[in-house]
């Protein structure tokens, strides 16, 4: 038994407009359907659904909401993490730690607007 690949990961969010915004900012290449957006970076993709309370993991509890992508990060590769770092600051978009060297690479987080955590980093 063997698997070969990720592929992507799906998360719900309160506005697809809003998380298409944030992601398009960052340069992810976007495709809108009608009640879902994918968000890709090279093969690998993230599919953003909008929430429907009886879809929702917990109902439509005010928990849930306020913790929507608490605990999930996704690390991303980028070429210069200094670089990407000013660039995602000249956007208008504000990281929660500057990149800082952990566990051998360099690394900075960015929530986006439903509270996944993206991770940038930087790795020889």
């Amino acid at each position: 038994m063997k698997m070969s690949s990720i592929s992507g990961v799906v998360c719900y969010v309160k506005d697809l407009d809003e998380t298409a915004a944030f992601y398009e900012k960052l340069g992810f290449r976007l495709k809108r359907e009608a009640n879902q957006l994918t968000a890709y970076v090279n093969w690998f993709w993230i599919i953003f659904r909008e929430e429907d309370a009886e879809q929702r993991p917990g109902g439509d509890s005010e928990a849930y909401r306020a913790n929507r992508g608490s605990g999930t990060y996704l690390y991303i590769k980028v070429e210069d993490i200094q670089e990407f770092y000013e660039g995602v600051q000249a956007l208008g978009l504000k990281p929660t730690t500057e990149p800082t060297k952990k566990s051998g690479m360099l690394e900075f987080e960015l929530p986006d607007p439903d509270g996944y955590n993206l991770v940038f980093f930087w790795k020889k």
